[in-house]
């Protein structure tokens, strides 16, 4: 079994963040959303994985993940030199994917409970194709599966009419039979080659092309929202005071600190948080669900619901809160007096910004 991780797209919806920084190497709870899928990958016995990039950000996606030493694993890469839509990026990986059955994962999805039930019911049943799928309360608007005992018979996307409530998920357990089906499609009204219609075709084709039902939740973080509500549920899941570091401020509930991180007395934590390596919080209040990177300068400062990057200087001449903001790395806020009580921001890397 190989594993395939997507890092392509624009990442439109994440716009300021996306004009600089790779969307799926944003940070939730200290680490890239893609870096989850790759755990989640190597928990089910995956030893060599195939990274699809875009045209851009490439260098970045190479330089953190490198080959692969840092997991104990074998990491290559594979361009996708236009977004033509997951199908066509599947194509590009056959070579690498050989003889071999293969996962492919969206490098900017999140799933709660990881894949292994996944894996293991791809494998009892000798699926040809399996896609995951998620319950939803508003099928018409994702790609919908319509399904018979454990078997799909047919993908609809966005349907008018929803005959199911079961989304397609960003997970695909393949056999190399894929890629006759994918060979054979059209570029879609989007122009793009859809997944979904080679998955069809497999079916069409009488293949046997079954499903798994995601435990937990899962997230798509493709918007500013989706990124923050992630942020949320990943803190949430921490177990517990991990402190790296002694503590000198007032800390409270589930806390994440990274060694060489400071906290001056007159600060309050309340978790869950996470505070990043060589970050210093000085008379701040730092809320629950706040993910702050390394290196960071925090000072009269009130964050909560938040993500604070890497490198970024926060310097208040009054209390601000700042409520479910998104704010790149090396940014700087400064303040006036003026300065209203409390807002809400998305600001992209190297952003200067006084209020």
């Amino acid at each position: 079994m190989k594993g395939i991780i997507l890092h392509g797209g624009n990442g439109t919806r994440l716009r300021p963040l996306t004009y600089t920084d790779v969307k799926q190497l944003l940070p939730i709870a200290g680490k890239p959303i893609s870096e989850y899928a790759l755990e989640n990958l190597i928990e089910i016995g995956i030893k060599e994985v195939n990274i699809v990039i875009g045209s851009t950000g490439g260098e970045e996606v190479k330089k953190y993940y490198g080959n692969g030493e840092k997991w104990g694993i074998n990491i290559t890469y594979t361009c996708q030199e236009k977004p033509l839509g997951i199908a066509h990026a599947i194509g590009l990986i056959r070579n690498f994917a050989g003889n071999d059955n293969f996962v492919v994962f969206l490098g900017d999805n999140f799933v709660q409970n990881g894949i292994s039930n996944l894996y293991s019911n791809f494998k009892s049943h000798n699926y040809e194709g399996m896609i995951a799928l998620v319950k939803v309360k508003n099928p018409v608007q994702f790609g919908i599966a319509e399904v018979e005992g454990d078997r799909i018979v047919r993908l609809v996307e966005k349907p008018k009419e929803p005959k199911s409530n079961l989304a397609i998920a960003g997970v695909y357990f393949l056999t190399p039979k894929i890629f006759e089906s994918i060979d054979k499609l059209k570029p879609s009204a989007r122009d793009e080659y859809e997944i979904t219609e080679a998955y069809q075709d497999m079916v069409d084709k009488g293949l046997k092309v079954g499903y798994s039902i995601i435990s937990g939740w899962f997230k798509d973080t493709g918007t500013v929202d989706d990124f923050l509500d992630c942020n949320r549920l990943v803190l949430d899941r921490i177990a517990g005071n991990i402190h790296e570091t002694e503590i000198s401020g007032n800390i409270t509930g589930r806390v994440f600190m990274s060694k060489d991180s400071y906290i001056s007395d007159d600060s309050k934590i309340l978790g869950p948080c996470f505070i990043g390596s060589g970050t210093t919080i000085e008379n701040s209040y730092i809320g629950p669900f706040t993910s702050i990177g390394p290196n960071c300068k925090i000072k009269n400062a009130e964050i909560e619901d938040s993500i604070i990057m890497d490198g970024t200087e926060i310097s208040l001449s009054r209390n601000l809160i700042l409520r479910q903001s998104l704010i790149g790395s090396n940014v700087k806020i400064k303040t006036s007096e003026s300065t209203s009580r409390a807002m809400k921001l998305v600001l992209g890397r190297d952003s200067r910004i006084e209020l």
